[in-house]
């Protein structure tokens, strides 16, 4: 049995890439993980699938993290399931590639919504509860993007952007309640999330969803006294 044994973790856009393989490395090391994202098919088909492998230490709920009436039921949903909530991953993301000037408002607002007042929502309900049970952890998961910006990513690079403002933030204010908050910020994945299939994982330069999930774990099974409070991981040899 691990530290994390035990522990109630929620994951946010849990259903692929970095949230699925998240979800993966908590319930291998005995939490229970609650996963929410918006299929409720691509869901099912997860909690099912954990279920087979790990058993009851598996549950899950439709939610759209920009709706906050959607959070506040899957927080008491995975309250009824578990007990409560020690650990919140918020990885639900969406992409933005788009100059200024040619941006639909709705993209805009989308991106905004999602990658950075999701995370507000989570973080809004989810830390009452982990103070009760006498603190936590929280993991945002960022991007390069949040520090490196690049033509195109006017919506994209500002939710990341403001994500490190708001976890630096965070952390300063629910340390004393012994809720360490960290941000990880990965460079290119290989994932479906900016582009439309995956490479050879055996081939590819990219980082692997596997890696930054790693990346995850060790931080939640560092020591209290330690807060590495932004971890940034980037492939090691990236095409030239």
């Amino acid at each position: 049995m691990t530290q994390l044994a035990n522990k109630i973790a929620v994951v946010t856009g849990a259903t692929r890439g970095v949230g699925l393989a998240c979800a993966r490395a908590l319930a291998e090391r005995g939490a229970n993980v609650f996963i929410c994202a918006r299929n409720e098919t691509k869901v099912s088909e997860v909690v099912e699938s954990l279920r087979k492998e790990f058993g009851d230490r598996a549950a899950g709920c439709v939610c759209d993290v920009r709706n906050y009436d959607q959070v506040r039921t899957a927080v008491l949903e995975a309250e009824k399931a578990f007990g409560g909530v020690d650990i919140l991953i918020n990885n639900a993301g969406v992409g933005s590639r788009n100059h200024v000037e040619n941006m639909p408002v709705e993209e805009w607002r989308t991106t905004i919504e999602t990658n950075l007042s999701g995370v507000f929502h989570f973080c809004h309900e989810v830390i009452p509860l982990m103070k009760r049970r006498g603190g936590g952890y929280i993991i945002n998961i960022g991007s390069l993007a949040g520090k490196n910006a690049f033509p195109g990513g006017g919506a994209y690079n500002a939710s990341k952007f403001g994500l490190v403002g708001f976890s630096e933030a965070l952390m300063q204010e629910v340390r004393y309640d012994h809720i360490r908050v960290s941000y990880v910020m990965p460079g290119s994945i290989n994932t479906t999330f900016a582009s439309r299939s995956e490479l050879d994982p055996a081939t590819t330069w990219k980082l692997l969803a596997e890696d930054v999930a790693v990346v995850v774990v060790n931080l939640l099974e560092m020591h209290p006294r330690a807060l590495p409070s932004c971890v940034e991981i980037r492939p090691s040899e990236p095409a030239k």
